[in-house]
């Protein structure tokens, strides 16, 4: 008899308690997740979610005490030990609030108020660590802040020598990933199947420690590699 898959442990981040109770209320119907906690304000879920550790952090951006954007940064920024997956939910359809959330360390972005079946399907997706953002997105996200993912000066060796662990070929799909191109239109400009491209971005998100392709995105223009960089 097979073991059936733990349930995706959720901590629910918002402030207004209508809505919260809705998120619970779906995500808690769902067979394969469980609601672990819930937090009205942004310290609140800081400790939340250290204490109960939970799969998939579905957090507000505009809340009291502290916003979600610096309480995803606490807990899935650079300097976390043991970074969180995050979802950042919120009404508010910014183009930088998504620039700050992705650059703070989350993994997918998605509007309030979404049918029940996107919002299950965004959990999911972050808990398998995955992005949610669409290629198509995440293009529309490059094109818009390339620049000031550029750095200003010439990146530091240390940051650099980071994707000398990569081999040509990963190299290269780094570079690919980085234009927003998705696995099927990788696989077609390298002519390899799309099995072997998916494998090539899992080596490169473990060899470059990365989460998902959006944090990879981030580092290909921090390191200046991106839109036609050269190898160091």
């Amino acid at each position: 008899m097979s073991v059936p898959p733990a349930a995706i442990r959720v901590l629910v981040c918002e402030d207004q308690a209508l809505v919260r109770a809705g998120f619970v209320t779906i995500l808690s119907a769902q067979p394969d997740m469980e609601v672990v906690g819930e937090a009205e304000d942004g310290r609140a879920a800081i400790r939340s979610a250290q204490e109960l550790k939970p799969d998939v952090v579905v957090m507000d951006i505009r809340m009291p005490l502290l916003d979600g954007i610096e309480a995803t940064r606490r807990l899935a920024g650079p300097d976390s030990p043991n970074p969180a997956k995050i979802l950042i939910v919120t009404t508010f359809n910014v183009d930088e609030y998504v620039y700050e959330a992705l650059r703070a360390g989350a993994s997918g972005f998605l509007l309030k108020d979404p049918p029940p079946p996107e919002l299950i399907n965004a959990v999911r997706t972050v808990a398998r660590g995955e992005s949610l953002l669409a290629p198509a997105v995440t293009r529309t996200l490059i094109g818009r802040f390339a620049e000031r993912l550029r750095p200003t000066t010439v990146p530091t060796s240390p940051e650099r020598d980071r994707l000398k662990v990569l081999t040509p070929r990963e190299y290269e799909v780094l570079l690919l990933i980085s234009k927003g191109l998705s696995n099927a239109e990788i696989a077609a400009q390298l002519v390899i199947s799309a099995e072997t491209v998916k494998t090539y971005v899992s080596r490169i998100l473990t060899k470059l420690d990365l989460r998902d392709r959006v944090q990879a995105v981030v580092l290909a223009y921090r390191t200046g590699v991106a839109g036609g960089g050269d190898r160091a």
